[in-house]
């Protein structure tokens, strides 16, 4: 795919994230290849103690331990995964040295942890007083019902294409808030929180994570858009997988963004308020995504 055919690079992610799309996009504008452009820009909310869902200052697990899952995949089908890291802030960074220097795709716990620590990364406590003081509040009266678009938004997921036409993507949270130890939702499965065939595109998701492992959701959109649907289509078909096979869907959210090999992007989710952010041509804008429930 040429660049002409695209009319520029793009970048998208999942929810309001401007400062990270505009991250990706910018890092893209100056030719950087796209997996690198995604980890730069899902780094910005890593980095960001303000985002409790999302690398250092993301809200615990029930026993107060913050841990952090992440993939990510490139254009020529390698991937990388870290599950369950303690101590790392950057873990979609951590997954790309999991693809790039092992002969592995995931590394787990204190195993993803040491493998950090021998190529360079900081240990860093990721538990902020800020979230300290949610989490003792939390467990006055622990009650584990994640509020929709609101606890359900723990991920933030992004899709790049760069000047060559080549797409990639990387998938970074600290998952849900107090989780029961040891937890590990959709992010960091390829397949799941997110895929790519550079033949074909991509796609990422967001939300309840058991739900989108129960459909393999991101691959499934990709396999959709093989057989001839459009992005859009085929996040409305994943989504609608979901609901048709689950009665409580009014329970929880599920988001989806995919893009094709020419550009075109669609975004699909159960409940009304998940928007997503798209860079291109310079312009970064938050676009709010059409959904299932219209009531």
């Amino acid at each position: 795919m040429a660049l002409n055919d695209l009319k520029a690079p793009i970048a998208i992610c999942t929810w309001g994230f401007v400062a990270a799309n505009a991250k990706a996009g910018e890092e893209l504008s100056k030719g950087i290849k796209a997996l690198d452009a995604a980890i730069a820009g899902v780094s910005v909310e890593e980095d960001n103690i303000k985002n409790t869902t999302v690398g250092k200052g993301g809200a615990p697990d029930r026993e107060g331990n913050v841990t952090l899952d992440a993939c990510v995949m490139d254009s020529n089908g390698d991937c990388g995964s870290v599950v369950c890291v303690e101590n790392i802030t950057n873990v979609a960074a951590l997954a790309k040295r999991v693809m790039t220097e092992t002969p592995h795709v995931m590394l787990a716990g204190s195993g993803a942890e040491e493998f950090a620590y021998s190529q360079g990364f900081e240990s860093d406590n990721l538990l902020t007083d800020s979230s300290k003081k949610a989490w003792e509040e939390w467990l006055k009266s622990p009650e584990y019902k994640p509020l929709i678009n609101i606890e359900n938004h723990d991920t933030i997921g992004m899709l790049c294409i760069d000047k060559d036409g080549d797409i990639a993507g990387a998938c970074t949270t600290s998952g849900l808030s107090y989780k029961m130890k040891g937890r590990v939702g959709d992010s960091p499965i390829i397949g799941s929180g997110l895929f790519i065939d550079n033949d074909i595109g991509g796609a990422v998701g967001t939300g309840m994570g058991e739900e989108i492992m129960k459909t393999v959701g991101s691959f499934l959109i990709v396999e959709l858009m093989r057989n001839g649907m459009s992005p859009q289509q085929a996040c409305e078909e994943a989504v609608q997988r979901i609901t048709r096979k689950n009665d409580h869907f009014n329970d929880f959210q599920i988001a989806y963004i995919a893009i094709n090999k020419s550009g075109d992007v669609g975004s699909y989710c159960i409940h009304k308020g998940f928007t997503y952010m798209k860079y291109q041509n310079g312009k970064n804008e938050n676009i709010h995504s059409d959904h299932y429930v219209k009531s």
